[in-house]
């Protein structure tokens, strides 16, 4: 059978290429190895029915910033059942001794609390930070859901202006850097730096000070949200719009190899044989280091720098557990937020020596996240229980075992990373814990081979050198192969990087653009 355009992997990002391409008019095949779609943005019952899970992305940030949502050019919201929910608390820090900085979406509010907690000073120092981030925001935002910049381009414009080279030195530093030259207060640096170090991201790696600059202005502007039914309701949105604009999903069928001929990609093979061919052109969620092992056509120098990628310094051991009754923060439940972080350190100093044992192939039980679920969406378990997503950091190579080792030691750091939790809630014992499902880093990597290599939910390394149109590599930038004509990629190590950003949109750009076909025009047009 033969489509106009095949899309291999059915991520959230595959899927938001496809669905675009869909409403340009064209018959869409997505092909999805698993038995069931939305890779790292999915919800399940992993343990028992009844209670839904989601499997890695519980939070979405980014995305709101993306035209996808923000002008519904796809309809998720108005026709196709996506639905958010908005807390104004958006951020949490709680420590041991029951201190807590909280972030709401309004300024204001967050300011005054700040000043109580911290000093007047740091409160002020605060509101000035965050203003200079949201001016910034409607310049760096537009990039974000487009093909990038040439990096080298991207710099020489940035050089000609005194906000240009403000915002690249910011490109350039780290986190700690920057936080540091703003505030006095430990805590308030503790409380943003740990917040970029979601992003998988050291607090001292050079090039994640935008990331400080940055996710203050985010949440002070769009704030932070959770699809209601949990974050895989995306991915089904996502879905319901490609059938319903002409195009399929096919679950339970892997891709061999994509087919290249006369130096363009013609379709899919899939691992039993089936050839599946595609007019138009090929988009593929190939993560660089397998893309030899999907399009071995592609120049031997092009593979050989898609190798050498770099992955995130570390990734995540993630517990999910089912609960007989809702849990109960210490520091009480009106504590809870969107992103809520635990933590027994006070200084960067001493969270940074927590963060280099990740460095040297060890697991710190002290750097985690999370909560229960169903504090804002009680759809998530029967009535009265608890859906736990309990986040513990972790590298992919364990210092004792490698990569390989997980398989032994996950539990036990579970087991580590609960006992850390257990100081910020009353009711985390095991008489409320009725199931437990733990996903290592080789588990994530396992599920998700074409994109989370090693156990990296966000594709690769978001370091400067892996931006914008270098990322992942200054050949694979622009969402193209060389030399392999109507191959397109797209996935979590592409532009603009890893986490729910929509960012499929810009490889569907990159794509009618290359057929002539105006995505202006496309996203004005109704869905009937």
């Amino acid at each position: 059978m033969s489509y106009d355009i095949v899309v291999m992997g059915a991520g959230h990002n595959g899927l938001t290429a496809a669905a675009y391409m869909a409403k340009a008019g064209k018959k869409v095949l997505v092909l999805e190895s698993k038995p069931f779609y939305g890779g790292g943005v999915s919800t399940r019952e992993l343990i028992r029915p009844g209670y839904w899970h989601d499997e890695h992305s519980a939070v979405h940030i980014m995305i709101q910033g993306n035209p996808m949502l923000r002008d519904d050019e796809l309809g998720l919201l108005s026709k196709f059942g996506l639905e958010y929910h908005y807390p104004d608390l958006v951020h949490v820090s709680i420590w041991e001794d029951g201190t807590v900085i909280r972030s709401y979406k309004d300024l204001d509010r967050t300011c005054n609390e700040l000043a109580q907690v911290t000093s007047e000073k740091d409160a002020e120092a605060y509101r000035r930070f965050v203003k200079m981030s949201m001016a910034a925001l409607p310049m760096l935002v537009s990039g974000l859901y487009t093909p990038p910049f040439p990096l080298g381009a991207f710099v020489a414009m940035m050089d000609q202006s005194d906000e240009g080279r403000f915002l690249l030195d910011m490109m350039q530093r780290s986190a700690m850097d920057v936080v540091s030259q703003y505030f006095d207060s430990e805590l308030l640096r503790v409380h943003i730096v740990r917040l970029v170090t979601e992003n998988l991201q050291m607090p001292d790696e050079l090039g994640t000070g935008m990331g400080a600059f940055v996710m203050p202005g985010i949440i002070h502007t769009y704030g932070c949200s959770r699809p209601i039914g949990g974050s895989g309701q995306l991915s089904h949105a996502l879905v319901r719009a490609i059938e319903y604009m002409g195009g399929e999903v096919r679950v339970n069928a892997p891709v061999r190899r994509i087919l290249v001929s006369g130096g363009k990609a013609i379709g899919a093979e899939l691992e039993n044989g089936e050839q599946i061919l595609a007019k138009d052109g090929v988009i593929g969620t190939i993560h660089p280091h397998r893309l030899r092992q999907f399009v071995s056509e592609a120049p031997e120098p092009v593979l050989q720098r898609a190798e050498r990628v770099t992955q995130s310094t570390f990734s995540i051991n993630l517990t999910h557990a089912i609960l007989k009754e809702r849990l109960e923060l210490k520091v009480g439940n009106d504590c809870n937020a969107v992103m809520t972080e635990f933590m027994d350190f006070y200084d960067m100093r001493d969270m940074c020596l927590e963060f280099d044992k990740l460095r040297r192939g060890e697991v710190s039980p002290r750097l985690i996240a999370g909560g229960d679920t169903t504090v804002f969406d009680t759809s998530r378990a029967p009535e009265g229980g608890g859906v736990l997503y309990g986040v513990n950091f972790a590298p992919y190579h364990l210092h004792d075992g490698g990569a390989a080792a997980w398989d032994e030691q996950k539990v036990e750091h579970s087991d580590r990373s609960l006992a850390q939790l257990r100081k910020f809630f009353k009711n985390l014992d095991d008489d409320n814990i009725m199931g437990r499902k733990v996903c290592s880093p080789l588990d994530h990597e396992r599920g998700s081979p074409n994109s989370m290599a090693e156990g990296d939910a966000h594709g690769c390394a978001p370091f400067f050198y892996q931006s914008m149109g270098h990322r992942p590599t200054p050949d694979l930038g622009s969402f193209r192969v060389p030399s392999v004509g109507g191959l397109y990629l797209t996935g979590p190590f592409m532009h603009p990087g890893g986490g729910v950003f929509g960012a499929g949109r810009a490889t569907a750009i990159q794509m009618m653009d290359d057929m002539g076909i105006n995505f202006d025009q496309v996203c004005g047009e109704a869905i009937r």
